[in-house]
């Protein structure tokens, strides 16, 4: 047996770590617990400013799903599933997009489960792509596809496939499929599934059992219009969801100088007509502008010196069909 330190030589070692601003570690820490030095510095890493500090433009990476659209050269009308259908248009990092990255980096260190939940259109998808982009690189992301009324078997196959298993051999061997399953989500990262609001009770419970396993280091991200309710009715995994993140509009005060950002066909748009169009039709909602977008960059044009006024707005707005 090696030899016991002295009580003084203990207290030195104490001290000196102390002021060092370590945690003297007295037992090993248990299975899929939270270090403090890790937690802190996945918060600390993320690259966006604190909510309120104002606005920032964050430029697209074509290789990384987010609200960028297609350049001049036209890449495609959409990215991480989210359609814009205008060239040029820039990913904003609005007050409401930081508090996600908040959110979504607290969830992520934590390594617990998140809901995102808010109507339909507002931009909760754009909003977790760009958390997740700026996570730390190296907070491995998967993304599952959750299709229309899926059965467990497809559920188990969109995980496999999001983690890189053989979604083909195990989707329909339960037992191999959650070992496999398990083994992967021992690794720290964070799963994402858009469009939650599909997945039935006992398809929640069954995240939830995979959830509940000792080693699993994963966090979950569960986004979609009205998941906050369906998750309601599976209080298994309600009582486990660390994270509840609600995205509302887009701030009206700001709305002006974002749609600037947002896309240049906005820059010297007067304020009074954007809160024209947003009031009467699109009310916060960011899908809705990005259409509008659409219509206001075409219409701009069809010609050298078409100004973007309230009439060309109002034409563009009658585009999108009866306002209800």
């Amino acid at each position: 047996m090696g030899r016991v330190p002295s009580a003084s030589t203990l207290l030195r070692v104490v001290r000196r770590d102390l002021r060092a601003g370590r945690v003297l570690e007295v037992a090993r820490p248990s299975r899929n617990r939270v270090e403090a030095g890790r937690y802190d510095r996945v918060l600390a890493e993320l690259k966006l400013q604190r909510a309120g500090e104002g606005l920032a433009v964050v430029d697209a990476d074509p290789g990384v799903p987010a609200a960028a659209v297609s350049d001049e050269e036209g890449a495609g009308p959409s990215r991480g599933g989210v359609r814009l259908f205008v060239p040029g248009a820039c990913v904003v990092s609005t007050s409401g997009v930081a508090a996600m990255v908040e959110a979504v980096g607290h969830t992520a260190a934590a390594r617990g489960i998140g809901c995102v939940f808010g109507d339909p259109g507002v931009g909760k998808t754009v909003a977790v792509q760009q958390a997740l982009h700026l996570l730390p690189a190296r907070v491995p992301v998967w993304r599952a596809v959750v299709g229309v009324k899926p059965g467990l078997p497809q559920i188990r196959a969109s995980l496999l496939e999001a983690l890189g298993l053989s979604a083909g051999s195990l989707s329909h061997r339960a037992q191999p499929a959650e070992r496999a399953l398990g083994d992967a989500l021992r690794r720290p990262g964070v799963l994402f599934l858009d469009d939650a609001q599909r997945l039935s009770p006992p398809l929640l419970d069954y995240l939830r059992l995979l959830w509940d396993e000792p080693g699993t280091a994963a966090a979950l991200l569960l986004c979609g219009a009205g998941v906050e309710r369906v998750i309601a009715r599976a209080p298994a995994l309600r009582s486990r969801v660390l994270t509840w993140h609600q995205v509302p509009g887009l701030d009206q005060e700001r709305l002006a100088e974002t749609l600037a950002m947002f896309h240049d066909v906005w820059e010297g748009v007067d304020p009074a007509d954007v809160g024209w169009a947003d009031a009467t039709v699109a009310r916060g909602n960011f899908r809705t502008w990005a259409k509008i977008t659409s219509h206001v960059y075409a219409l701009s044009k069809r010609g050298q010196e078409v100004r973007v006024d309230r009439p060309l707005i109002e034409q563009a707005c009658a585009r999108l069909g009866p306002c209800l």
